[in-house]
């Protein structure tokens, strides 16, 4: 059993168990920013994938621009189909992720329960582990 605080008595320095609700807002926005972005490359790709050969593409995605002339890089079926699986992967990670804004489990590490920092979670929001866990698995992997 814990025993409650009471009083103006000075509390010890408590490791927060989740972010706040307005945290895990502006985590929101992040990921609905880059969910949006997500889904449109992905619709891009998938046209790519279905039209590949024909220049009737209307794509105004330079990283999927094709251009024949000057034998510059297009993109195969092939390319566009692994790209686009990864693209599908990422926005699958990312909709969990809101799952979990929605829980309020959004950013606590799935190994160690510690919260996910910030910068981390801004840089990759679908993010389910901490750099150390992550590092900590890896290792473990390679034994």
């Amino acid at each position: 059993m814990t025993e409650e605080v009471k009083g103006n008595a000075p509390t010890p320095e408590v490791e927060k168990k989740r972010y706040s609700d307005d945290e895990l807002e502006e985590f929101r926005a992040i990921i609905n920013e880059k969910l949006d972005k997500a889904r449109k490359e992905y619709e891009t790709l998938r046209k790519v994938i279905m039209h590949n050969g024909s220049n009737d593409i209307e794509d105004t995605t330079p990283s999927f621009k094709t251009v024949e002339d000057d034998g510059a890089y297009q993109l195969s079926k092939e390319e566009a189909s692994q790209l686009a699986q990864r693209q599908y992967k990422f926005i699958q990670n990312l909709e969990a992720a809101l799952i979990r804004i929605e829980n309020k489990t959004y950013g606590i590490c799935r190994v160690t329960g510690k919260l996910i920092p910030k910068e981390r979670l801004r840089l990759v929001p679908h993010a389910t582990l901490t750099v150390e866990a992550k590092e900590m698995l890896a290792k473990k992997g390679q034994n």
